[in-house]
C-alpha cells in the first residue's frame, strides 16, 4: 500500500530510453528491487502496440524513489535508461519542467546572501556553485540567484518539494535553462515526464507531450 501522506508527485518516476524489447514484466521486475511498486506501465503505440520507448513507475513511498535514483545508472535489457522524477500535470505549463538540469533559479531573495543559499540547499545535495546576481552599475542585489548541483536529480527534488523557506524568507525555485539552449529542442530529458499511469495505457490521446526548453533569469 502507498503512503497516503505523501503526494503521488513525490512517488512517481519517468523512465526514458527503454529498449524496444523491454516488456511490462521485465520493466517491473527490474525496478521492484528498489521498493514496492503501486503501479508501472510501459507506454505503447495505441495502434501498433509497440513500445514507445518510455514508461512510468509509482512507488509506495518517496524514500523508495530516492533509492531508485541513488542506484543510477540503470541497465535494463542491456540498455542504459534514464530515470527522473515525473513532472506533475499541473506543471506542464512550465516549459522547463521536463528538462534534466543541474542548475536552479532562486527568486525572492531580498537580503539573502550566497552563504545563506548554500547552507540551506546543501541539505538536498552537494552544491557546485552559488551566485546572487547584482546590478553591474550600482552593486545592489537584484533579488535572484542560481545554485548549481552535481546531480540533476537534486534539482528535481527541490522543485517538486515546492515551498522553500531560507532564514525566514520564502523563496521561489525553478529549473534554470541556459539561454543557449532555448533554440535547441533536443538533448537528454527532452520528453516531459507526466503522470499518465492508469489512464493512457496504449490509448489514443495518451501522449505525455514534449516539454520544450525555456530561459529563466
Amino acid at each position: 500500500m502507498s503512503n497516503s501522506s505523501e503526494p503521488k508527485s513525490m512517488r512517481k518516476v519517468f523512465v526514458g530510453g527503454l529498449s524496444l524489447k523491454t516488456t511490462e514484466e521485465t520493466f517491473r521486475d527490474h525496478f521492484m528491487q528498489f521498493g514496492e511498486l503501486v503501479d508501472s506501465v510501459v507506454m505503447s503505440d495505441p495502434y501498433t502496440k509497440k513500445s514507445r520507448g518510455f514508461g512510468f513507475l509509482e512507488f509506495a513511498t518517496a524514500e523508495q524513489v530516492d533509492a531508485c535514483q541513488a542506484a543510477r545508472p540503470h541497465i535494463l535489457d542491456d540498455k542504459e535508461v534514464e530515470t527522473k522524477r515525473a513532472v506533475p500535470r499541473d506543471k506542464f505549463s512550465n516549459p522547463e519542467a521536463g528538462q534534466s538540469v543541474k542548475k536552479l533559479f532562486v527568486g525572492g531573495l531580498k537580503d539573502l546572501e550566497e552563504s545563506d543559499l548554500e547552507e540551506y540547499f546543501q541539505q538536498f545535495g552537494p552544491c557546485v556553485s552559488v551566485s546572487v546576481m547584482t546590478d553591474k552599475m550600482t552593486g545592489k542585489k537584484r533579488g535572484f540567484g542560481f545554485v548549481e548541483f552535481e546531480d540533476y536529480d537534486t534539482v528535481d527534488r527541490i522543485v517538486l518539494k515546492g515551498d522553500h523557506n531560507v532564514n525566514g524568507t520564502r523563496v521561489e525555485v525553478r529549473k534554470a535553462i541556459d539561454k543557449k539552449d532555448m533554440n535547441n529542442p533536443g538533448g537528454r530529458g527532452g520528453r516531459g515526464g507526466g503522470g499518465g499511469m492508469g489512464m493512457s495505457r496504449g490509448k489514443p490521446g495518451g501522449d505525455m507531450g514534449e516539454i520544450g526548453r525555456a530561459c529563466v533569469g
